[in-house]
């Protein structure tokens, strides 16, 4: 028996009743070969084994799928009763290394098998009676119930390829095959790859919210890059093409490696791609479920770690600027050889939506122009790190699909392979995996001497951090930052350089600039600073605002929403000690200490010291609450907030004594007020004693 291929569906056309039918052939087509996966495995007790160490045992997805409909269906309010709030609790959440991964075995008590089955045919009859009883009204959007249907069957779409890549690693004792899982007989004569011109272009990434096919979040939003032109091998790397990077002592050679995975093949011991297997009689390949005498016409499957070490040794051997394409280079190669777009296919034009078999075929079977496998066959692996568009946005069932990528430490997969399906298989899909992780995925390589950019911008997960982001750019009026410039720049004096310290996300900083011609924003801590050097660098600021325990709401912000723009505005972010600052951090027409004064370990020192980086007759502004924390500056360095000779000795008194032989109060103190969000429901509102202190010429 061998799977019929399934279609995408069209979300914004036809008849309700005609989607509702669409949809559940999609369902039960989607169910259906999940758990024909799960029939590869020998027996009961295979579902316990932990294939990969960085995963859950098989029995964990085999429950997570069905499990996934449900919570997605209770949290979208579609049903208010569980099928079984035990299950729905131990095959929650598990698929990368998250901070919220539990992996400790022995933490579970894993069900019988035959008792997730029956549960899966619980859930399955509830998601057949949403199906046929959820009011649906065309086009379906993301505010459509039947969305979270959608989620769920693309979900496990997903994990029909995870999964299989972890049957892949089981011993082979446990697995049996299967004719469902045709594998290809075929190992063509090895081809020698080269290298092929591809016209660069200006490409346009745009996906609508009222786009006809599903996506995910990170698919959302408006990308636009210029793409210089490049070479493309006209092959995927093949496993006979790697075996030179391995016989030339590429395993071994920490050169060709970058210092995460020289790291990891230390770790690993690595000697040879996680499939291969070598004895006396030669190399073998492991499939999902038998062993084959190695296919040197296939593509190589690897990590990411693997590919680039690859590219630097063919670079090095040839003298050429050799590296992994970016995503926008894989579009550009996509879109001048692959003219139809899934579901619109009458037959798939490559090896994927299981369409042909269950393995990979030789590099040389499907031709796209001069080209080969620019879809299909195995991902393929690229420079960009993962990241979000202009204009993304979390979908609020799922807000920790995307977010927990956007790291620097997840790399985008492109084009898909035998087993991808659904969503996986249109030109909008992103995905991407840890760059050590093994999905279906190899490589083609370019020669390019254009950089790629490989840092992302981020949504700050540290609450701590994402209050600083909200304080200086939640809102965009009645910002305590913007008008502690505004107090700033209301003084007067020669608009030469200020200097922020504490300077934070830079609203304060950026806001100074519009009056000064140079700004210094300074920061104790580079956690801190980072954000204002990120923000300023990429113009865009991300961060998760803690609503209440775990849960968050994700923010994205841009300069240009607040009239900011770092041509004009001249501002350099550092982290500097405000104690003992270099010499750089001098001649200053106004330095501002913005609620940092009871935060320092010797404030007096720093009184002492920062006089000598004002010029004559600039203001120094000091605003702070004068909450003395043990924790942040030594009882015996505070300033005041203590009995002086029996009396009460206020931090203003102290100011007054350290400041008034070089300073002289220009105006009477003022009070400003700062509110911090600490969840949902708190904001914590404090008081700043804000003082200008003018330099007197001695």
């Amino acid at each position: 028996m061998q799977l019929i291929p399934t279609r995408n569906i069209l979300l914004n056309e036809g008849s309700a009743e005609q989607k509702r039918a669409e949809i559940r052939d999609y369902f039960l087509k989607t169910y259906t070969v999940y758990e024909r996966l799960f029939e590869l495995l020998s027996d009961d007790e295979s579902y316990y084994l932990t294939a990969d160490p960085l995963r859950h045992p098989l029995v964990f997805y085999f429950g997570h799928t069905a499990t996934f409909f449900i919570n997605k269906l209770v949290l979208a309010k579609l049903i208010d009763k569980r099928i079984n709030p035990i299950f729905e609790s131990i095959f929650a959440i598990g698929v990368d290394e998250m901070s919220w991964d539990d992996l400790n075995q022995s933490h579970y008590k894993w069900p019988r098998i035959a008792e997730i089955r029956a549960y899966r045919e619980q859930v399955k009859a509830k998601i057949l009676e949403l199906i046929d009883t959820l009011p649906l009204s065309m086009p379906i959007s993301w505010e459509s119930p039947f969305w979270a249907i959608m989620m769920g069957i693309e979900h496990e779409r997903i994990h029909l390829e995870t999964s299989s890549v972890l049957i892949r690693q089981l011993p082979l004792e446990r697995v049996k095959p299967s004719d469902f899982w045709k594998t290809c007989p075929l190992d063509t004569p090895v081809v020698e790859n080269e290298l092929i011109s591809v016209k660069g272009s200006t490409l346009r990434l745009e996906k609508k919210r009222d786009d006809a096919l599903y996506g995910w979040d990170n698919e959302y939003g408006l990308h636009v890059k210029e793409v210089k032109d490049f070479k493309a091998s006209k092959y995927l790397v093949s496993n006979a093409e790697f075996l030179g990077f391995m016989e030339e002592g590429g395993y071994e050679n920490e050169r060709f490696w970058n210092e995460e995975g020289w790291k990891w093949k230390q770790y690993k011991n690595a000697t040879m791609p996680l499939f291969w297997r070598k004895d006396e009689k030669g190399y073998r390949l492991r499939l999902m479920a038998e062993e084959i005498p190695m296919p040197w016409s296939w593509p190589v499957e690897i990590n990411y770690l693997e590919a680039k070490a690859f590219c630097n040794w063919k670079s090095a051997k040839e003298g050429k600027s050799i590296r992994l394409p970016s995503e926008e280079e894989w579009y550009v190669l996509r879109d001048l050889h692959v003219k139809v777009d899934e579901p619109f296919w009458d037959k798939a034009p490559a090896n994927i939506n299981l369409e042909y078999f269950a393995s990979s075929v030789p590099v040389d079977t499907f031709a796209f122009g001069e080209f080969y496998d620019v879809i299909g066959n195995v991902w393929q692996w690229s420079e960009t790190p993962m990241n979000g568009f202009d204009g993304f946005a979390v979908h609020p069932l799922y807000d920790d699909f995307s977010v927990p990528t956007f790291d620097d430490r997840h790399n985008i997969i492109k084009g898909g392979s035998w087993i991808s399906t659904g969503n996986e298989i249109i030109r909008a899909s992103r995905y991407a995996f840890r760059r050590h992780f093994y999905q279906h995925a190899g490589f083609r390589y370019i020669e390019s001497s254009e950089a790629v950019e490989t840092s992302s911008v981020f949504y700050e997960t540290d609450f701590a951090l994402s209050q600083i982001c909200d304080a200086h750019f939640g809102q965009k009026e009645s910002n305590y930052y913007e008008a502690m410039a505004q107090f700033c720049i209301a003084l007067g004096g020669n608009k030469g350089k200020a200097l922020e310290i504490g300077c934070g996300a830079g609203r304060g900083s950026f806001a100074l600039a519009r009056h000064f011609a140079m700004v210094h924003g300074v920061e104790f801590t580079a956690r801190v600073v980072r954000l204002a050097t990120n923000f300023k660098e990429s113009g865009k600021l991300k961060y998760a605002l803690k609503e209440e325990g775990e849960l968050a709401s994700f923010v994205e912000r841009n300069l240009s929403d607040f009239g900011i723009d770092p041509v004009l505005q001249k501002v350099e972010f550092w982290q500097a000690d405000p104690h003992n600052m270099k010499p750089y951090f001098d001649g200053y027409d106004l330095i501002l200490a913005n609620d940092v004064l009871d935060t320092l370990y010797d404030p007096a020192l720093f009184l002492t010291n920062i006089k000598e980086r004002l010029h004559v007759n600039g203001f120094l502004v000091i605003a702070s609450s004068y909450d003395w924390d043990e924790s942040k500056t030594p009882r015996e360095k505070w300033l005041g907030g203590f009995k002086k000779n029996g009396e009460k000795y206020a931090t203003f008194d102290a100011l007054s004594e350290h400041l008034s032989p070089y300073f002289a109060l220009h105006v009477k103190p003022v009070e400003m007020r700062l509110g911090v969000h600490e969840s949902e429901r708190k904001e914590v509102v404090k008081s700043l004693h804000v003082s200008v202190w003018k330099k007197k010429a001695l």
